[in-house]
């Protein structure tokens, strides 16, 4: 192995983002940092409630991703490690992310408590969707606004405005 210094090995390397096994992401974290490979697994805690206890865990942020800092020797044993499906890639290369990025990441994990990574459809201002199960089935609307995790659909039928939960509302494009 190669001997770098710290400002060598920052040019060569960069923050990538490693797609894992389902719910792999902390074991992958700990098998990369046993291999000497620089990684980040953000996490927040989370109280969890069993039948018969309430117990705080750690949860990672991003459901089946975390970063590495690596060059493009260690960019191989990252891929060959159990758990990792690939990285993420964004026009053919993997995709990168930069050190202030990370840091911001890090200083919203430490400064707030309840955070999470939502994954919205990708909906936009002014599509045309239509709800595909509850109460509205088929009805359609016009995405007014994105809030959070709701959306406020135009529903002109009914001559007013829904708030949507996307969690429990399945939408598609009409």
């Amino acid at each position: 192995m190669t001997n770098f210094t710290v400002t060598e090995k920052s040019k060569a390397s960069k923050w990538m983002v490693v797609y894992t096994r389902s719910r792999w992401e902390k074991k992958v974290d700990k098998l990369l940092q046993t291999q000497k490979i620089n990684s980040f697994c953000p996490t927040i805690k989370t109280k969890h409630r069993w039948v018969d206890r309430t117990k705080v865990v750690d949860l990672p942020l991003f459901t089946s991703y975390l970063f590495v800092n690596a060059d493009p020797k260690e960019q191989l044993m990252v891929r060959q490690t159990m758990g990792v499906v690939n990285f993420v890639n964004h026009c053919g290369k993997p995709a990168t992310i930069t050190d202030s990025e990370i840091e911001r990441i890090k200083k919203l994990i430490d400064s707030h408590e309840n955070i999470e990574a939502v994954s919205m459809p990708r909906i936009k201002v002014g599509d045309q969707l239509k709800v595909e199960n509850g109460l509205l089935l088929d009805w359609q609307g016009e995405v007014l606004k994105i809030n959070g995790k709701s959306v406020v659909m135009l529903m002109k039928e009914l001559n007013c405005a829904l708030v949507i939960d996307t969690e429990k509302t399945v939408l598609s494009a009409v």
